[in-house]
């Protein structure tokens, strides 16, 4: 799966990215060593429409 970064990061370091599968990665673009959180899409959906609210 292909890593995702926020268009709004503006090519900087300090954001989040995403994988969309079955479910979510996520990691933190700058510390990628540590590993990501994996979540179900219906709660990374439930994250994405809570934030844009």
């Amino acid at each position: 799966m292909v890593w995702h970064k926020s268009s709004y990061s503006g090519g900087q370091s300090n954001c989040v990215e995403v994988k969309l599968d079955r479910s979510v990665g996520i990691r933190d673009t700058k510390a990628r060593e540590h590993g990501e959180l994996t979540v179900s899409r219906a709660a990374w959906a439930a994250a994405v429409t809570a934030l844009r609210g």
